[in-house]
C-alpha cells in the first residue's frame, strides 16, 4: 500500500511500492546528455547563463513595485530557462506571472497546499512516478466522473493546479524537459459543463499560455465525448495556435496515445505497461503540505495587493 515517507535528506516521497515513488526532485541536472539538451534547445552555456543573469538582475532592479529574490538564482533560473535564457522574454514572463496573480486574487491569493488538501484528497490530480521518453514530467487530472462541484469548486481545482505546476516549475529537469498533461474526462456531466464560464476560460487559458514559466509540450485528452467537445467550444476562442497544436484529443485510442507518450511512463488502463500501483489523492496533498513554508515564500512575492 502506497504511503507517505522522509528520506535521508528529509524530503517526502510517496512510496508506490515495486521501486516507484513519487516525489519532487530539486537537485540540478548533471549528467552529460543533460548539458548537451540545455545546450542545444536552450542556449544555456556560461557566458549566456552569466549574461542573462547580470541583465534580469538590471531590469528586475529597476522594476521598483516587485518585490522578488533578486539574488536568488534558483528563482531567476525558473524564468530563464523556459525562456532559453532571453532577459527581456524571462522578465516579461515574471512581469505577466505576478500580474495575473494581483488581478486575479481569488485564485492566486494564499496558494498554500494545505488550503487545497480536499482537491487532492477526492483523487482529481497525479504526479506519475516516471517521466516520459524526453524526461517529461506526466501530470495526469482526472476531472471526469470523479470531479463533483459541490465538494470542490472550480476555483479550488484551478488553485491546486496552480499548486501543482508551480511544483514542477522548481524541478531543474522539468524546466529542462517541460511537462506532458494527460486530462482523462470520463464521465464528464452536463452538470459539470455547468460551472464553466468564459470568463473563467479566458482566466484559465491566459495563465497556460501567458503566465505559466512552464515547457508545456502536450496536453492529451483521453475518455472524451461530445460533452466534452461542448466543453472545448468555451476555450476554444482563447487558445493560441501554438497551444492549439498541441492539444491532442484520443477518446480511447490508446495507440494514439502511447504513439505520443512511452507506454512504458503509462499505466494499463492508458494503453501502458507500467506496474506501478495505484495511490490514493491525498498523498498528493499531504506531500505538499510539507512544502507549506516554501509555498509561504513564494506567496509573499509580486506586485502590491490592489487595494
Amino acid at each position: 500500500m502506497a504511503s507517505l515517507k522522509i528520506d535521508e535528506q528529509n524530503s517526502p516521497y510517496i512510496d508506490l511500492g515495486n521501486d516507484y515513488i513519487v516525489r519532487l526532485e530539486s537537485d540540478e541536472y548533471t549528467d552529460v546528455k543533460s548539458k548537451e539538451k540545455a545546450a542545444r534547445e536552450l542556449r544555456e552555456t556560461p557566458q549566456v547563463v552569466a549574461e542573462a543573469f547580470a541583465s534580469l538582475r538590471a531590469r528586475l532592479q529597476e522594476e521598483k513595485s516587485l518585490y522578488v529574490p533578486i539574488e536568488d538564482d534558483a528563482f531567476l533560473v525558473k524564468f530563464l530557462r523556459p525562456c532559453k535564457y532571453y532577459p527581456d522574454s524571462a522578465f516579461a514572463l515574471i512581469q505577466r506571472y505576478y500580474r495575473f496573480k494581483q488581478k486575479h486574487p481569488d485564485a492566486c491569493a494564499d496558494l498554500f497546499p494545505s488550503t487545497v488538501k480536499h482537491v487532492y484528497a477526492e483523487g482529481l490530480l497525479f504526479f506519475q512516478p516516471l517521466r516520459d521518453q524526453n524526461g517529461s514530467r506526466i501530470l495526469v487530472l482526472e476531472v471526469g466522473k470523479k470531479w463533483k462541484p459541490s465538494v470542490v469548486s472550480l476555483n479550488d481545482l484551478f488553485r491546486a493546479m496552480q499548486i501543482a505546476l508551480e511544483a514542477g516549475m522548481n524541478e531543474p529537469r522539468t524546466q529542462l524537459n517541460g511537462a506532458v498533461v494527460i486530462l482523462d474526462m470520463e464521465g464528464l456531466s452536463l452538470s459539470q459543463i455547468f460551472q464553466f464560464t468564459p470568463r473563467f476560460a479566458a482566466m484559465a487559458v491566459e495563465w497556460v499560455q501567458e503566465c505559466t514559466a512552464m515547457r508545456l509540450k502536450s496536453i492529451h485528452v483521453v475518455n472524451n465525448s461530445y460533452l466534452f467537445n461542448m466543453l472545448f467550444t468555451i476555450f476554444k476562442p482563447f487558445l493560441s495556435d501554438k497551444l492549439k497544436k498541441r492539444i491532442i484529443f484520443h477518446n480511447r485510442d490508446w495507440a494514439s496515445l502511447t504513439s505520443h507518450v512511452d507506454p512504458g511512463c503509462l499505466r494499463p488502463r492508458y494503453g501502458g505497461t507500467l506496474d506501478a500501483p495505484d495511490y490514493e489523492g491525498r498523498l498528493i496533498g499531504e506531500m505538499l503540505t510539507l512544502y507549506q513554508k516554501e509555498y509561504e515564500e513564494a506567496n509573499s512575492f509580486g506586485y502590491p495587493k490592489k487595494v
